[in-house]
């Protein structure tokens, strides 16, 4: 099916809305246009590499684009990350656990299937995935990416985590220590994806969200680099090394496969991270502060050392002396005035 015949199925639910506005219409028209194409290359990937495919036909048909040499750039993104953080602990479901089911042995996924999901469900988990897939392991070989979206998709169909690929990716992205994959809060993306690397991812996506199963990592749900030893691996059963990634599931029933039992259904939100969050604020602080008398303005006082002898005793309360006059009185009393200078600053008549 071609580009336009692809554009004209997707734009015919949206005719009668997007007639109302041009500007709508050009944004429709330009979110199509890329609908269209990542559908085509998702299309043409999935006829290159049908999911019915044996791992090893699959490693031998993608070989050429493996070896290519990636950009310096591109090496460096996925260096040191961890990929997830620490998640609680969920409790067993005594139940339904069957501990013979948790035996250690690495259970294949099932295929993922986006049967049920719109057009625009489809297109929004491609482009979070194949994201994710480039900025967590834009360095690593076709089996390393296949295996960070195996771990994403897992995430997908288990209760613990939310029910769409972009909610899954950008998960805890609101709060700046909280993102369960790391690029989404340490500005990773504000570098530009090389274009050769975000095709290889894309098409590892589509193949993905086609039904393509990477077995070995088998029931992961979480990840890390070598390069760190987080906490929260030690309660978990490490599935498989590939590449630079060691990758784990839970201990117990929410790590057999009867725990991966959502089946998806669409409603991927917008592509990208959440708004943030701003810390809730303190509100007993805030009530004892608005209780709290004001505080009175500070007297500023003139160090003493600063007044000039002659300005030292003013302010200071007038003491009549024996002869009618006050020690830090500078007139002469009335008996010591002379005749002439008597009636000085009396009016004129």
């Amino acid at each position: 099916m071609g580009a336009h015949v692809i554009s004209a199925a997707l734009l015919r639910p949206f005719r009668r809305p997007v007639a109302s506005s041009g500007l709508a219409r050009l944004a429709l028209l330009l979110f199509l246009a890329f609908s269209a194409q990542a559908a085509i290359r998702a299309a043409a990937a999935i006829r290159a590499h049908p999911v019915d495919a044996k791992p090893g036909q699959l490693r031998k048909a993608t070989l050429r684009v493996a070896v290519e040499p990636l950009p310096a750039e591109v090496a460096a993104l996925a260096r040191g990350a961890t990929g997830t953080i620490a998640l609680p602990a969920l409790p067993v479901a005594a139940a339904t656990y069957v501990p013979s089911a948790d035996d250690g042995t690495v259970r294949p996924a099932q295929p993922f299937s986006t049967r049920r999901a719109t057009l625009l469900d489809r297109g929004r988990a491609l482009d979070c995935l194949a994201t994710a897939i480039y900025y967590e392991a834009a360095s690593e070989s076709d089996d390393g990416q296949r295996a960070v979206a195996q771990v994403i998709l897992n995430r997908v169909r288990h209760p613990a985590f939310p029910a769409t690929v972009c909610g899954v990716v950008y998960q805890g992205s609101e709060r700046a220590s909280g993102c369960q994959f790391s690029y989404a809060c340490d500005g990773a993306m504000a570098r530009l994806p090389s274009r050769a690397g975000m095709a290889r991812a894309a098409r590892i996506a589509a193949a993905a969200l086609a039904g393509y199963v990477y077995a070995p990592v088998g029931l992961a749900t979480h990840y890390h680099t070598f390069a760190v030893t987080p906490a929260w691996n030690r309660q978990l059963v490490m599935t498989a090394a590939i590449g630079a990634h060691f990758f784990h599931r839970w201990q117990g029933w929410w790590g057999t496969p009867a725990a991966f039992s959502r089946n998806y259904v669409g409603g991927e939100p917008i592509p990208g991270p959440h708004l943030r969050v701003p810390p809730a604020p303190n509100i007993p602080a805030l009530l004892a502060a608005a209780a709290a008398p004001p505080p009175s303005a500070p007297v500023a006082l003139t160090r003493a050392e600063t007044i000039q002898p002659t300005y030292s005793e003013a302010g200071m309360p007038i003491v009549p002396t024996a002869n009618g006059a006050s020690p830090a009185d500078p007139l002469p009393a009335s008996g010591q005035i002379l005749d002439r200078w008597k009636d000085s600053g009396k009016p004129l008549r």
